[in-house]
């Protein structure tokens, strides 16, 4: 319902009644039947009609705005998870060297090769100490050097088993390692 300067309006949560001296933006400005004046939300006042005949409620009504009122807010449901896709692993590691260095200027095959093993360790730990039950090294294809020296490294921990990862997903480049958190490291 529109307000206008003029209107006669009583307030929807207190018992004011009043006369619209002024309009700004949302906020009304009433004077009440006393010769106070209060300021409002517009959302807060509702017109107030000296006849109070059901013939005026049920015409005069915004039927639309009732009808959001009442209507039941309902829950989003989460997105369904497909079977398979439900015990994937969240966490993944890319090894590519370009994604762990902004340069590979002045470093040797070695260094970098120390690089990505480095942070491989890292990321094992840090999933292990968070019990992080899956996870993947993505360490691409290449001659395989990163990925057997992958393998030694995995090699080294009794809690962790590791094997090719999801060939649809990552190709032949990945490899997937489950940590179990009950058996010491």
């Amino acid at each position: 319902m529109k307000i206008n300067i003029g209107d006669s309006v009583e307030t929807i949560d207190d018992a004011i009644t009043g006369v619209v001296t002024r309009i700004s933006g949302r906020s009304v400005t009433i004077e009440a039947e006393d010769g106070f004046e209060f300021e409002f939300d517009a959302s807060e006042l509702m017109l107030s009609s000296k006849k109070n005949t059901l013939e005026i409620a049920v015409y005069d009504a915004d039927i639309e705005s009732v009808k959001q009122e009442k209507e039941i807010k309902k829950r989003k449901s989460a997105p369904a998870v497909k079977p398979k896709e439900r015990h994937t692993p969240k966490f993944e590691v890319d090894l590519h060297i370009h994604h762990l260095t902004d340069s590979t200027k002045g470093m040797t095959n070695f260094d970098m090769l120390n690089l990505q093993l480095d942070t491989a360790r890292r990321q094992l730990e840090f999933a292990i100490k968070k019990r992080i039950p899956k996870m993947v090294f993505i360490h691409g294809v290449g001659e395989g050097v990163l990925r057997q020296e992958l393998e030694t490294l995995l090699g080294r921990y009794n809690n962790v088993q590791f094997y090719d990862a999801d060939y649809k997903t990552y190709g032949l480049g990945a490899t997937e390692v489950r940590i179990f958190q009950n058996l010491q490291p």
